[in-house]
Formats: C-alpha cells, structure tokens, sequence
C-alpha cells in the first residue's frame, strides 16, 4: 500500500511539472496563407488559450475597436504586428469580454 501510494505521488508530481511547463508555452496561431505552417503568439501576449483570430475589428480614427468595444488606440504597446495579414485578439482568461492584451494588427492599405 505505501509502494502504491509514493508511485500515485510520483505520477502526480510529473503531472503537474508537465502541466505547467504546456502552460508557459504560448500557443499557435492557425496557418493561413500568408502564414502556412502558423506562428507562435508571443508568450508576454498568451498563456496558451488568450488569443484568437477575429473578424469583428473596427479601425477608427480613435484606434481599434474590439470586438468587446473596447478601444485600443493605434499607438499602443498592445498593437502588434500580425505576421499572417488578420487580426488576432488576446484577452485576459480568453473571455470575449475581457481586457485586451495584445492586439495583432495586419498592415494597413493605402
């Protein structure tokens, strides 16, 4: 029985280191043409679930309107650059409502 209950603990213990060792990876974004293998968001931006691709950015002449309507002005440290041409939200926890981390911005066209 004490065998049995070192091993569980063992097994939990590695459980857990590699839990948190994914969780400080940040993840993929999905490829696209401009991007066809992806790219990384950048780990300062996301904790493996915070960023997506989205369609709904407003561009305004006081800055981006998120889809949350939160404005985030285009001199912002959160603006990026998008390496694949769309725009990509983070948020805090993924929440379609929550405060933007990083905003991934195609270039603009003239």
């Amino acid at each position: 029985m004490r065998r049995e209950t070192i091993a569980l603990a063992g097994m939990l213990s590695a459980g857990l280191v590699f839990a948190a060792v994914q969780a400080s990876r940040a993840h993929d974004a999905l490829p696209t043409a401009a991007q066809p293998n992806g790219w990384k968001y950048p780990f300062a931006c996301c904790s493996n679930f915070d960023c997506r691709a989205v369609d709904a950015v407003k561009e305004r002449p006081e800055g981006y309107v998120v889809p949350s309507g939160e404005i985030v002005p285009m001199t912002d440290k959160r603006v990026r650059h998008s390496p694949d041409g769309l725009f990509h939200w983070c948020t805090v926890a993924g929440k379609d409502d929550g405060k933007t981390i990083c905003l991934f911005v195609p270039p603009r066209s003239f």
